[in-house]
């Protein structure tokens, strides 16, 4: 069940798994520097920057002074200044700053001295955590390749194309569809992402296959005969996922985020009270220092807010594997990961624009509704007959004062 530390700890490995198959390059510090000596004293200083492996301009001579001007590895020059001090009997001056970082020139000897063997190094492995079965195992930097789900997208500079995997579909095609795809993707997608990460998996409930859909009341489809059973309708929201995504959301968003957010709580609000599912709006806080999350009843929805170190995404995975047996459950994000995840929970998805368009379309119904029963409630008198109407209209607009009748 990925967590947020579980991106990070691949990502360390993932750089080291690149620099034990690469051929690095040892780097050092370099030094730009100015020295002002006396012009008998110049050539020790030009003997000792080439044995630093430095290199220099031209001196520039002034009568009896002297100003070389050069770069030179940091290590040589960081306590030079004693020793020009020394052989120049106090008239030397030198004046250092950082200019980058070079090849270093004895690399193979720094390397051996310090003795660094990454493969002992605890606290920065450089092997692999591969998942199976629900339980995770090491494997060394040197085998990834042989676990791997998905084939490495570098190629060669040689290869004319990209490496094809099993299926024809180029190598790394469907993780890049993670990256760019903003709309949901379908369960044909999904099921190939997730088998190519994790390896084929059974559907748990086999014996019934959901028919994705809206909040329509429709009963859902099973593979045998028999009812179908009506369980609770939840719908999960990921809060700032919506509002960044909706384009009248993202713009009042930039100018308050505060209105952004109860602007979203209200449409909700008013879609819950038409369709009648618990709807659970969601908003990170996981940056909030010390906060204990907090889950507040607004109108007719639950709005909760993540605890310290909580994302929206690890609330929503959370409850989903939690209600998700009991309850029919709806999870509205455009998040591409998320989805693989409420996918494999078995909830429905449902994408901003989709939740954006089922409540436009509801918003339709109502007002049908409400022009179809002309306008709002029954009146006092739409029960009574016509000619009766009539006549009570007449004596409302003053037309029949009752003169001549009986005041009894």
């Amino acid at each position: 069940h990925t967590e947020g530390g579980d991106f990070r700890q691949a990502t360390y490995r993932a750089v080291r798994q690149g620099l034990m198959k690469a051929e690095s390059i040892l780097l050092e510090p370099v030094f730009a520097f100015r020295m002002e000596l006396p012009a008998e004293s110049l050539g020790r200083a030009m003997t000792d920057i080439r044995n630093m492996n430095g290199s220099f301009d031209d001196p520039q001579l002034s009568g009896e002074e002297a100003v070389l001007t050069g770069t030179a590895p940091a290590k040589g020059l960081q306590n030079y200044q004693q020793t020009m001090h020394a052989y120049t009997r106090g008239n030397g001056r030198l004046e250092c700053m950082m200019a980058g970082y070079e090849p270093c020139a004895d690399a193979q000897q720094v390397i051996e001295t310090a003795g660094y063997n990454p493969l002992e190094d605890q606290d920065n492995p450089c092997g692999s955590v591969f998942c199976t079965h629900g339980a995770g195992f090491v494997v060394p930097w040197d085998e990834v390749d042989q676990y791997m789900h998905l084939q490495s997208v570098l190629r060669d500079p040689g290869e004319a194309s990209e490496p094809q995997a099993d299926d024809g579909v180029p190598a790394g095609a469907l993780v890049r569809s993670f990256e760019a795809h903003a709309d949901i993707m379908d369960d044909a997608q999904l099921l190939a992402i997730f088998e190519q990460t994790y390896g084929r998996i059974r559907q748990k409930r086999s014996g019934w296959k959901k028919q994705r859909r809206l909040f329509d009341g429709a009963a859902q489809k099973s593979t045998h005969a028999g009812p179908s059973p009506e369980l609770p309708q939840y719908l999960l929201v990921d809060g700032y996922n919506i509002i960044f995504a909706w384009d009248d959301l993202r713009a009042l968003s930039e100018r308050n985020l505060a209105s952004a957010r109860d602007a979203l709580t209200d449409i909700l609000s008013n879609y819950q009270g038409y369709r009648g599912m618990h709807i659970i709006l969601v908003f990170d806080a996981y940056r909030v220092e010390n906060g204990t999350g907090s889950v507040t009843r607004i109108g007719n929805i639950d709005v909760v807010y993540t605890k310290e170190a909580e994302t929206a995404d690890q609330y929503i995975e959370k409850t989903t594997h939690e209600i998700g047996k009991k309850y029919d459950v709806t999870v509205a994000t455009s998040d591409a990961a998320e989805q693989v995840i409420i996918w494999a929970q078995g909830a429905r998805r449902m994408s901003a624009e989709e939740l954006r368009q089922e409540i436009a379309r509801t918003a339709d119904e109502i007002r049908e509704n409400y022009l179809r029963t002309g306008g709002g409630a029954p009146r006092l008198f739409d029960a009574l007959d016509g000619s009766l109407q009539e006549k009570l209209e007449q004596v409302r607009r003053g037309e029949d004062t009752g003169a001549g009748t009986d005041p009894a």
